[in-house]
């Protein structure tokens, strides 16, 4: 499926490196680009001795609706020397609230582009934000690191391949952008040996029917992790992007990544695609 709309979450604060990439794309794809500022309500707790004063309240609300604007401003900004089709939102969410309110925005669009947590400059609830867009929109989902991106025409793409059905919606989700690359590796780790299979060949044989220049690259029992073992790849080969499946289950409704997808997600310094 085509990419022509695009949802990306704005930072509040920062050099906005997933707006810029999501107007990239937009840009190269000829698609419209919604950014959505989201306004961090204010927890009142439950066990507190006296009512909280309304000046107080009122104050934290435009507080934040201000540093939503603002990183509207931004990004309007950036929009408009871009170039592109673009338009802006303000989303309301109770700090430590649940997501019901805003999560209707991210499932009608084609891609969600977000920014990796940055440790330095943390947003409110920006991780589980993305575990729950990945598990809760049904759309695929771009992440994009904070330290920024050398290039937002990634030419040299890595796919975590393990044959599962999210890793196939990220690769069907990553057609468009894998159309472009130059090089495309898909990389299967194995943790113990199967001499009579071929991982990953089927993968190849139908990217090549898309006409795609395909390597399969086969780890066998890693002296590492899965999710060491695919960040050093990385390293070692200069990929620029990284399509994968995501992983995780959500018992009583909390969000919990599995241990690879949040392990390379934290410790991610290129953009990776995934879909659930």
């Amino acid at each position: 499926m085509p990419i022509k709309d695009i949802l990306t979450v704005v930072d509040l604060a920062g050099p906005q490196p997933a707006s810029k990439y999501a107007l990239e794309l937009g840009r190269r794809y000829d698609a419209h680009v919604t950014r959505l500022s989201i306004a961090f309500e204010p927890v009142v707790p439950a066990f507190a001795a006296a009512p909280m004063p309304v000046d107080y309240l009122q104050a934290a609300h435009e507080q934040a609706v201000s540093a939503a604007k603002a990183a509207q401003k931004e990004f309007e900004e950036l929009a408009r020397l871009s170039g592109g089709k673009s338009e802006s939102r303000i989303a309301d969410l109770l700090t430590g609230g649940p997501f019901e309110g805003i999560i209707h925005n991210f499932r009608t669009t084609d891609l969600v582009v977000i920014g990796q947590n940055n440790p330095d400059s943390p947003e409110p609830m920006r991780e589980l934000l993305i575990e729950t867009v990945l598990f809760e929109s049904g759309v695929p989902v771009l992440l994009i690191p904070y330290i920024g991106t050398k290039t937002t025409e990634p030419e040299n793409v890595l796919i975590g391949w393990d044959g599962s059905s999210t890793a196939a919606r990220a690769v069907h989700a990553s057609l468009q952008i894998l159309e472009k690359a130059k090089k495309i590796t898909v990389l299967v780790v194995n943790k113990k040996v199967t001499p009579d299979m071929q991982p990953g060949a089927d993968l190849a044989t139908y990217l090549a029917r898309h006409d795609l220049n395909v390597t399969v690259d086969v780890i066998t029992n890693p002296q590492t992790g899965i999710a060491d073992t695919v960040l050093n790849y990385v390293s070692d080969n200069a990929n620029d992007m990284i399509v994968m499946g995501g992983y995780g289950h959500s018992p009583m409704r909390e969000f919990l990544f599995g241990g690879a997808t949040r392990e390379i997600l934290e410790a991610m310094t290129i953009p990776v695609l995934m879909a659930h």
